[in-house]
């Protein structure tokens, strides 16, 4: 993971545990296969790091977080320290994985080419992540909240959420073979924390960026839920996050 903050893995296994259990649909189009090597892009705590070894594969997770980091490797795995965009493998991965990480990482041509190196002739690269309209309606009502405070939206907009025909451009012009690459529509039911959880966990940083003061920070999340209310609360009282992925898959000439 990349982003404006530092992660904090307690917060996120509490507020943001749908993140990895969403992700067994990109693991199914992965379809790893024992004895595979793989490279888990964006490893975060590992919890989808420990899916690939249970099927067998020998996994290297690497992050830009090192308490995620830490926390990968206090499950045991091979989790390291590393920036997408400087990956150092040089074919030796059967598959890349990567999950509800590009959108942070950014520089799409640069982390498709270290993959490529990263890659054996005939690897696959399978993933998901934010695009096009991702969390929109939440990136504007906090600009909004920011911006009736007199703050300027720092990092509100430093997310890459590209269309499914960018991306696939992309993925193309770096040398793979696109077998899928399409948006999908995802609205997330959040835990019990809801939408203050969720900026909490995932805008707290963007917040900071922007010079809001800690006797502030509060203040902008409140408002920030209350403008969201009208649109995302359900009459339940479920918080339904307007999330928007794409979902790829992709692979090198033999």
């Amino acid at each position: 993971m990349a982003s404006a903050t530092a992660w904090n893995p307690a917060l996120y296994a509490a507020n943001a545990a749908f993140v990895p259990a969403l992700g067994a649909p990109v693991l199914d189009l992965l379809a790893p296969v024992a004895g595979e090597r793989v490279l888990d892009l964006g490893c975060g705590d590992g919890v989808l790091t420990e899916q690939l070894v249970a099927a067998g594969c020998t996994v290297v997770g690497i992050d830009a977080d090192a308490a995620m980091v830490a926390a990968a490797q206090a499950r045991g795995l091979d989790a390291r320290p590393g920036d997408a965009r400087a990956l150092a493998f040089d074919g030796e991965f059967d598959a890349v994985f990567t999950n509800a990480c590009l959108h942070w990482v950014g520089a799409p041509e640069t982390v498709t080419a270290g993959v490529k190196r990263a890659l054996k002739p005939g690897g696959r690269y399978v993933g998901e992540f934010g695009g096009h309209g991702n969390i929109a309606a939440i990136r504007t009502a906090l600009i909004a909240v920011l911006a009736r405070h007199g703050f300027p939206p720092a990092g509100s907009e430093t997310s890459y959420y590209p269309t499914a025909q960018a991306f696939r451009a992309v993925l193309e012009t770096g040398g793979f073979v696109v077998d899928s690459c399409a948006i999908i529509p995802r609205p997330t039911p959040l835990p019990a924390s809801g939408m203050a959880g969720w900026l909490e966990t995932f805008r707290g940083g963007f917040i900071d960026a922007a010079g809001v003061p800690p006797r502030l920070h509060e203040t902008i999340i409140s408002e920030t839920v209350a403008l969201l209310a009208p649109a995302l609360l359900a009459a339940d009282g479920q918080w339904i996050a307007d999330y928007v992925r794409i979902r790829f898959s992709a692979h090198l000439p033999e």
